[in-house]
């Protein structure tokens, strides 16, 4: 069996991922997620299962940072793994950011009304590091 082009072999029935999920940094408070490639559907298994290692490997964390400077493109299905992931962390107070450093990720973010959701660390261009804080009331159901 050969692997698709560009592609990994994974399993049978599971699609070859075209995203690298890599944890940068982590400590006891503070952990960072390198995100590479399309945030598509294939993105949902590998960051949530990153997500949950962190979760269950360090119970003080307060802060996660996913960088998603190295994404090619962001769909609805990314998006909704991004919200997946931000809800991983509330129940135990975590500040997800996310640092963006082009419009492969801000505009859809943008575009969906989800830009306010998260706090971003918006390092396009032409934004001058701005941290734009997430204005989305949580709660338990959000």
């Amino acid at each position: 069996m050969e692997a698709p082009p560009g592609g990994k072999m994974v399993g049978m029935d599971e699609p070859a991922p075209d995203i690298e999920v890599t944890v940068t940094e982590s400590d006891a408070e503070h952990a960072a997620i390198q995100l590479t490639g399309e945030l598509t559907e294939n993105a949902r298994r590998p960051l949530v299962r990153a997500m949950t290692d962190l979760l269950l490997g360090a119970p003080q964390l307060r802060r996660v940072q996913l960088d998603t400077s190295a994404v090619s493109f962001l769909n609805s299905a990314g998006i909704s793994t991004l919200v997946q992931v931000q809800k991983m962390c509330q129940p135990r107070g975590i500040e997800l950011s996310l640092v963006v450093h082009g419009t492969a990720v801000a505009r859809p973010l943008q575009l969906s009304g989800l830009w306010t959701r998260f706090t971003i660390i918006d390092r396009r261009d032409d934004s001058h590091a701005t941290v734009h804080e997430a204005t989305h009331k949580r709660s338990e159901h959000s």
